[in-house]
């Protein structure tokens, strides 16, 4: 019997939420037994650095040993490592057959992802047609972030006219529903969408909130639209809103 086996559903919740030490030896016990679950969060965790020292080509190695017992999350995981070019060299077919078994089986991030390669024509032939089908079914299905990451991509599909005659009233309401599910790219469009219409206050807010959720390559690439954007508010206002976002 393993070591963690062997421990009590008490003990195991005491050294959960005990010292940082003792929450990532228990998961590192847990991947070691086996167990499908312990092995993606320990994956994570040296994709990330969490806790331990960050270790992109050991962290796919684990997510391929819990995807191997059809853990979807991990398989969506081996996908973006492929994707990314994380431990391992980028991949984009292999990264998308990750997501396409993921997205058949259920997983609303793969779902997404999957929608992302087939619209770039990424790894896959390019079919913006199924891929407007796979966000649809990540928005009726899916939950949280990835249910408003896929709403946003939706709203860029109604906005360009992709796959679905081009409606900007479509294209608002998604990119609303996106933001309000808490989807930075979604805030920014969200922001975009009433700064044409002329609410800039409301606008303000939702840039503020895009730059204290995104990432720093989102945040420099939304800073260089906004200082040449047509709205003048945008240009001075709505940059000064995002960089306040980003140094919260």
């Amino acid at each position: 019997m393993t070591t963690i086996d062997a421990l009590t559903p008490e003990a195991i919740a005491a050294r959960l939420s005990g010292a940082p030490e003792e929450r990532t030896a228990l998961i590192r016990e847990g991947a070691e037994a086996g167990l499908a679950e312990a092995q993606a969060v320990y994956g994570q965790m040296l994709l990330d650095g969490a806790g331990v020292p960050c270790d992109p080509a050991a962290a796919l190695g684990w997510f391929v040993r819990a995807a191997a017992q059809h853990h979807l999350m991990a398989l969506n995981m081996v996908g973006r490592c492929y994707d990314l070019g994380w431990g391992t060299a980028p991949d984009k077919a292999k990264a998308a057959a990750c997501y396409r078994i993921a997205a058949e089986r259920g997983l609303d991030w793969a779902m997404y992802n999957y929608a992302t390669l087939l619209t770039l024509g990424d790894g896959v032939p390019e079919d913006r047609v199924a891929a407007l089908g796979w966000l649809r079914r990540a928005e009726r299905d899916g939950a949280g972030l990835a249910r408003a990451k896929a709403v946003n991509v939706i709203g860029s599909f109604h906005e360009d006219g992709w796959a679905t005659p081009r409606s900007m009233t479509d294209a608002a309401a998604c990119y609303a529903r996106s933001a309000e599910g808490g989807d930075f790219r979604g805030c920014f469009n969200h922001a975009r969408m009433l700064g044409a219409a002329g609410e800039i206050a409301v606008a303000l807010r939702w840039l503020t909130r895009a730059g204290e959720w995104g990432n720093a390559s989102f945040v420099a690439k939304a800073e260089a639209w906004l200082a040449k954007s047509d709205v003048a508010a945008f240009r001075s206002e709505g940059v000064a809103a995002l960089r306040l976002g980003a140094a919260c």
